[in-house]
């Protein structure tokens, strides 16, 4: 069994997304425009009758889920290796804060190359793994033909579907960053997947 599409949608804006902060596996909740940027993408993503939800347990994520949840009668499914990147003692830090601590990682991203976020957190590759792993899983246990939604983070997402193309991890500055209550729809297929669509976003009311 294979889903015939799998739907990622980052969550909405929070507080910390607005000021530049590296959340990381911090709950940070959604903010007043978070919330309105995930009713209006799960209009355009319930069109495309998904059967089945799944989503990070991180709140911000949660959230974004249960409004489309209750847009298509579906229950949502929690699976915590969607979460967004391990970024360590690095939580509640902007990137100028972080490139003025730790010039090598500045480099290391100009450079394109992956870099561990923090001694205690994950590089880009490890968290890009988990997620791919987790979003192959999530597609294989879905009947053949099914729509499958999963809600998660954007860095950690961004990563997985690059992987999932079977690209290498410097292919995830050439797709560039995922807004905030954006989705993404992938078609499963073997061992390099499709990329049918990429950074959706819906009109704000």
């Amino acid at each position: 069994m294979t889903a015939a599409r799998v739907v990622v949608w980052r969550h909405g804006e929070t507080d910390w997304n607005a000021d530049g902060r590296y959340q990381g596996q911090a709950d940070v909740g959604l903010n007043a425009k978070g919330l309105e940027q995930a009713r209006a993408a799960a209009v355009r993503i319930a069109a495309l009758r998904p059967d089945r939800i799944v989503t990070s347990d991180l709140s911000r994520a949660s959230s974004t889920a249960a409004i489309l949840a209750g847009q298509v009668g579906l229950s949502v499914e929690v699976e915590p290796r969607l979460q967004e990147i391990n970024v360590g003692d690095w939580v509640g830090m902007t990137n100028d804060e972080v490139f003025a601590a730790h010039p090598d990682f500045a480099e290391a991203l100009l450079a394109g190359r992956d870099a561990r976020r923090s001694a205690t957190g994950e590089t880009g590759a490890e968290a890009g793994a988990r997620v791919a792993e987790v979003l192959l899983d999530i597609a294989e246990a879905c009947p053949d033909g099914s729509t499958v939604v999963a809600v998660g983070h954007g860095f950690a997402l961004r990563v997985a579907m690059v992987f999932l193309l079977g690209l290498d991890y410097a292919h995830n500055l050439t797709l560039g960053g995922l807004w905030n209550g954006s989705w993404s729809v992938l078609q499963p297929g073997g061992e390099n997947w499709r990329l049918l669509s990429y950074n959706n976003v819906a009109e704000l009311a």
